[in-house]
């Protein structure tokens, strides 16, 4: 069984694009766990980093995604403005 990419094209792209943003969210939050871990680790406290760096990876994640986003749809935008394409 060979995926056929003409066929699928549209669905392939949308996969894409979820499954980047869901990973770069989860990234952000999972790279800040560690370091407030291993600082929670490092200075003795008790959670207290963990909970920051959770809330800043779920903030820097946030942004991320908002700018991967935008960045899509303006491409998007783009393409479908131009002339070129047919698409108008």
């Amino acid at each position: 069984m060979v995926f056929n990419y003409k066929k699928n094209r549209a669905w392939a792209e949308s996969l894409h694009i979820v499954l980047q943003i869901g990973l770069t969210m989860v990234g952000c939050i999972v790279f800040c766990f560690f370091i407030g871990f291993y600082l929670d680790k490092w200075l003795g406290t008790k959670g207290l980093f963990i909970v920051i760096f959770i809330v800043l990876g779920i903030v820097g994640g946030g942004v991320t995604v908002y700018r991967q986003i935008l960045d899509i749809t303006k491409y998007t935008e783009k393409d479908h403005n131009n002339p070129e394409n047919g698409i108008r």
